[in-house]
């Protein structure tokens, strides 16, 4: 455990019961959160390159226009 994190746990731990539990749950929120998009990103790869060369293969193919910023 980082000194930072054991200074942020040992202040926490003079709150309330209650504020304990609600910081508590806040941060079990946001550290599976996290998870979830690192897992979603790494499954992502792939995809993101198919997705990618898809595009260029349009590009060379001549089926893409350049963006006029005007239209939009």
């Amino acid at each position: 455990m980082t000194k930072l994190l054991k200074k942020a746990f040992d202040e926490a731990s003079k709150l309330p019961e209650k504020e304990q539990d609600a910081l508590a749950r806040i941060l079990l929120e946001e550290l599976a959160s996290e998870r979830r998009w690192d897992e979603f990103f790494a499954g992502s790869h792939d995809l993101l390159g198919q997705l990618a060369d898809e595009a260029l293969a349009e590009h060379r193919a001549g089926r893409t226009k350049e963006l006029d910023p005007r239209k939009l």
